[in-house]
């Protein structure tokens, strides 16, 4: 049986105000939602999330396999997966799947990780939204979660009992082609939700051995709001116990919300705490299990600012809604006139995959200069096929000049554009992400993450971009 031996997260930059709803619709709400940007999707945010969870593996852990669990993928008939380990740089001999399509398919997922006969990575990763002034739309939130399965440890949760109740009825749905969820009257979904909970959480308990006055911490999560507060406070266990959600700072993030509630509380925890994991979905699955010792080992890996907590703290919480509006596409407007951006072709783009993709670039043997994008004849020594490959997508850089430009097409104008120059070596000319125009400098460190640079004619152009590092102005 596999075991959990690393977690990562990624929470976009971006938050809205859901005060700022408010004052375009007069409905009323408070706290945050975390918006994914102009340039992110699914996809983009996986590669992310998983990107944190493989720098804190342990050494010598290759992935075996990949899952990708969304209910908004950016392609249908086509793997989403597949762009996330061509990102990663995992080993071709590694297959990758999509579990599209519901919220339930993230517990299917883990399930499968835990019993599967090779290393899994599990992806899980949703954009959230609705149609303006609803529900959905101030209540949901974007991210993403990634979780390392190994069977050789060391594990940072201890496995100790679960349970499940399923059962067939109509509370959520929506029909493919529709952008937003039908909900049915939420009395009706608590109804339900309450007796499988109730079910799931007694088979769970029973299952390791333990009663509720034992649980440390208590996981309760759901798109179904109501259901989720009252089978919270039904639990029985004590009211301390209860973990927050975190839906008031970055809102219910669908698929992804169960996985990255429990890496904040990871973030946090002691070993030997006990925890029990509840998620409303179609029925209800109920996980317990302790916390061991490696976690604190695992979390002296990684930096501070890749925790949840961390994410959230390094946020900007200015967006307009009318810029959210027209970066989820309910608003279009005028575009600037410009000739439309040219869709990639897929020759080209198999070709050129390990430096679309894996961000390779290439260094002669002969004298160590770096070439970006990869180059068979060195231009410094004029070596020829003498040339190692190097993956620069962990690599910090330094910006060594930038403009700033408010006529090029974008939905979210002006772009940055920056030349930076990558520690060892390599100059690259890129857009920046995630950043205040004002507070572009020359010098300022920047890193790299996936994003999407377009989408014409239904194909998404995916490449890397430059951002501040997280936690720095």
């Amino acid at each position: 049986m596999n075991v959990i031996v690393s977690y990562g997260t990624y929470i976009p930059y971006w938050r809205l105000d859901r005060g700022r709803i408010g004052e375009a619709l007069g409905t009323f709400g408070s706290g945050t939602r975390a918006v994914a940007s102009y340039d992110e999707d699914t996809t983009t945010m996986g590669v992310e999330a998983a990107r944190a969870c493989l720098a804190a593996a342990p050494e010598g852990v290759k992935v075996g396999q990949l899952l990708f669990v969304t209910t908004d993928p950016a392609y249908l008939d086509k793997t989403n997966a597949t762009a996330i380990h061509a990102a990663l740089d995992l080993d071709p001999a590694a297959p990758a799947f999509d579990m599209v399509g519901s919220v339930n398919s993230a517990n299917g997922a883990m399930a499968f990780a835990t019993f599967a006969p090779m290393p899994t990575l599990v992806v899980f990763s949703d954009l959230r939204t609705g149609l303006p002034g609803g529900v959905d739309e101030a209540g949901g939130g974007d991210g993403a979660a990634a979780f390392l399965y190994a069977p050789d440890g060391p594990a940072l949760l201890e496995f100790l009992g679960w349970g499940a109740s399923t059962d067939e009825f109509l509370d959520r749905y929506r029909q493919p082609g529709e952008d937003h969820s039908r909900l049915w009257e939420e009395r009706f979904g608590e109804h339900a939700y309450t007796p499988l909970a109730e079910q799931a959480v007694a088979e769970a308990l029973k299952a390791a051995g333990v009663g509720p006055a034992e649980i440390d911490h208590a996981i309760v999560t759901g798109l179904h709001s109501r259901a989720v507060r009252v089978v919270a406070k039904s639990l029985g266990v004590g009211k301390e116990a209860l973990v927050d959600d975190l839906t008031g700072v970055i809102g219910n993030t669908g698929a992804a919300h169960s996985g990255i509630v429990l890496a904040d509380l990871l973030d946090r925890a002691e070993p030997g705490e006990v925890i029990l994991r509840l998620v409303l979905a179609d029925g209800a699955i109920a996980t317990v299990v302790r916390t061991t010792e490696a976690l604190r080992e695992w979390r002296a890996r990684r930096p501070a600012i890749a925790s949840v907590a961390g994410q959230i703290a390094a946020s900007r919480a200015d967006l307009d809604y009318s810029r959210f509006l027209t970066w989820r596409g309910q608003l279009h407007r005028e575009p600037p006139r410009r000739p439309d951006p040219t869709p990639p072709v897929a020759p080209a783009s198999l070709r050129k995959e390990k430096w679309k993709f894996a961000f390779h670039a290439s260094r002669c043997d002969e004298c160590g200069t770096r070439h970006m994008p990869p180059a068979r004849v060195c231009v410094k020594c004029g070596a020829v096929d003498k040339m190692s490959h190097e993956r620069l997508a962990e690599t910090p850089a330094t910006i060594a000049t930038y403009t700033v430009d408010r006529l090029a097409f974008s939905l979210s104008p002006p772009i940055v554009a920056a030349v930076v120059d990558f520690d060892g070596g390599g100059r690259f000319r890129c857009e920046m992400t995630d950043v205040d125009p004002k507070t572009v400098a020359i010098g300022n460190r920047v890193e790299m993450t996936f994003r999407r640079i377009s989408t014409v004619d239904g194909i998404h152009n995916y490449f890397w971009k430059a951002r501040p590092v997280r936690g720095e102005s």
